[in-house]
């Protein structure tokens, strides 16, 4: 240390043994991403050891339709975090691929073509129509019946989510990890999605059934008033309206203590996606005092090593 100063350290991959030798080592390598998911392991690390702290998980749907699925819901089934909040893809695409398959593809496929051929693409991630809307269609319209005849007329997007998880028998599923450990997984945006879809189609046909999105609201503001004497951290993936509410209903309890933030976006178009979590401090969203790093790059790269140097 000179002045106040770290002097930059050469990396000997000789001397690394594990993910989470490399990645400490990075760290000291000063540049240039890669300190950055040096310090994002470190927050972490304390973010999860922390006992009195309530932890969300923060991700769009768009990584469910990849094998990230896997580590996200390993999360849920080791009970690192408290609560999700997340997009009405993630029913979707948990739920498709619960009951059926997505494939590999690439992002310079001919989309006429695969259109053609029955095909979705999602980035590099073809999806068989037919394992899709369709699919998600024949499966939601006989339970959300079942559910109406049980006098069930008004359900709230996390209960939804928690029955559909009491469903689906695939060990990789999200929903079915956050329910059997308990864990409330908020859709803000629960019309904005196939199983969006066919809850308005439902309500067609019954009147009288209605989804209660202020009833999740409720649920999130006990969950933050309630931890008013506890830390509060959080791992976002990706943004739009799950990024924001996590942040959003962390402000009215000083913001939050942690935050660790991996995003491809830009903060220079002005958009919630890209801005930056110092950003937040200005809107009481993240504390002054919080432990908080930017990690630029595609969550489906950094995460599974993120998550691994997580291993003592």
């Amino acid at each position: 240390m000179k002045d106040g100063l770290e002097e930059i350290v050469d990396i000997d991959l000789n001397n690394c043994q594990s993910v989470k030798e490399i990645i400490e080592a990075m760290g000291k390598g000063g540049g240039f991403t890669g300190r950055y998911l040096s310090d994002a392991l470190q927050i972490l690390r304390e973010m999860l050891s922390e006992e009195n702290c309530l932890r969300y998980l923060s991700f769009p749907a768009s990584l469910v339709a990849t094998g990230v699925r896997g580590i996200l819901s390993s999360l849920l089934d080791m009970r690192l975090f408290d609560v999700v909040l997340t997009t009405c893809g993630t029913l979707d695409h948990d739920l498709a691929r619960a009951w059926a398959k997505y494939y590999k593809g690439d992002f310079n496929m001919d989309d006429k073509e695969l259109d053609a051929n029955g095909y979705h693409r999602l980035g590099s991630v073809l999806i068989p129509k037919g394992s899709y809307g369709e699919l998600v269609e024949s499966r939601i319209q006989p339970f959300l019946e079942e559910l109406y005849n049980s006098g069930k007329r008004n359900i709230s997007p996390s209960e939804l989510a928690r029955l559909l998880g009491n469903l689906v028998g695939d060990q990789n599923s999200i929903l079915k990890a956050a329910s059997k450990n308990s864990i409330p997984v908020i859709i803000p945006g629960i019309m904005d999605g196939a199983v969006g879809s066919q809850l308005w189609l439902f309500s067609e046909r019954h009147r009288d059934f209605s989804v209660d999105v202020l009833e999740d609201e409720r649920a999130l503001s006990r969950l933050v008033f309630d931890s008013k004497n506890k830390k509060s951290g959080a791992l976002i993936l990706g943004g739009g309206i799950s990024k924001h509410h996590t942040l959003w209903w962390n402000q009215f309890r000083g913001g939050l203590d942690y935050a660790v933030y991996i995003t491809t976006a830009s903060e220079f178009d002005g958009s919630l996606s890209g801005a930056v979590t110092s950003e937040a401090i200005s809107w009481g969203k993240i504390a002054p005092t919080a432990k908080q790093v930017n990690l630029y790059g595609d969550a489906t790269l950094i995460l599974p090593f993120l998550v691994k140097g997580l291993e003592r």
